[in-house]
């Protein structure tokens, strides 16, 4: 199966598509050009929030949450941004992807610009307010998000080359660590999804592809790209049935690979879960 290409390629690091009816359908992240992207029906608009905007999910009492430099900010439903408190001030780290889980609470994780292991962690935004470390040790915190039961929570550190699943309690956080899958041929996964049936799809941002892994782990379906650095993925449309993917032009040789930083989106068969928005 083959991607269609929706946009021109312009995004420089297109990332964390999301598709909410609250805000009229698809918003993903131009992420090192602090943009937030919106898809029209004629257009895409382009909003400025920040030095970063790593991910941003709609909030239910309308707005959104963004996951910035260092840390999160609010955008409330006439569209004023306040960020909150920085969580860190090292000038070397900054947060990438995120999302939310059943309870409401917004989940994003860091990693260092340079890439170097175990600088990043995993942070949990509760809808009073309150930031919690719920996992340490991390290089590339990238996709996140949850089994439809919710007792689940599928995790890409990309580092690890591989997609980790862990049991989920809504009070205590993760647990139980085991790996879904390795990525063969040294496959680095993304950002991630899970459908409506319980199945993975990963970015793969060295494969130009979106690959879909049951729950034991069995590869069943990939989705090709015609950019080499795929970054992320989500269902959309009104039937949440359009598997949009963000790709990035970040050290990517664009003469040999022009549609680099284009949105593409693929008919896929099946549908996504509706996007969980962040209760605060």
């Amino acid at each position: 199966m083959r991607a269609e290409q929706i946009t021109d390629p312009i995004a420089f690091h297109g990332e964390g598509p999301v598709w909410s009816p609250s805000w009229g359908g698809l918003r993903w992240v131009d992420m090192l050009a602090g943009d937030i992207l919106t898809l029209r029906s004629d257009r895409v608009e382009r909003r400025h929030v920040g030095d970063v905007a790593a991910a941003v999910r709609p909030r239910s009492r309308g707005g959104a949450v963004i996951g910035v430099e260092r840390g999160f900010a609010l955008e409330s439903e006439a569209g004023e941004i306040t960020a909150l408190s920085e969580l860190w001030s090292e000038s070397d780290i900054r947060m990438n992807d995120g999302g939310c889980d059943p309870q409401g609470n917004f989940w994003c994780g860091s990693m260092a610009y340079d890439q170097r292991a175990g600088a990043a962690s995993l942070y949990r935004l509760s809808p009073d307010g309150k930031a919690e470390v719920m996992l340490e040790d991390v290089t590339i915190s990238n996709g996140i998000d949850w089994s439809p039961d919710g007792s689940l929570v599928y995790y890409n550190d990309t580092a690890t080359q591989q997609i980790a699943v862990f049991d989920f309690d809504p009070v205590e956080g993760l647990s139980g660590r085991r790996v879904l899958v390795e990525l063969p041929d040294g496959g680095l996964p993304d950002g991630l999804t899970v459908d409506a049936e319980g199945c993975v799809w990963t970015a793969v941002a060295n494969g130009g592809a979106v690959h879909r892994y049951r729950a034991d782990g069995t590869l069943d379906g990939v989705v090709e790209v015609a950019a080499g650095k795929t970054t992320a993925c989500t269902f959309g449309g009104e039937n949440l049935d359009r598997l949009f993917i963000t790709s990035s032009q970040e050290d990517v040789d664009t003469s040999a690979d022009p549609l680099a930083g284009a949105l593409f989106a693929a008919e896929v068969g099946v549908t996504g879960q509706p996007v969980r928005p962040f209760a605060g």
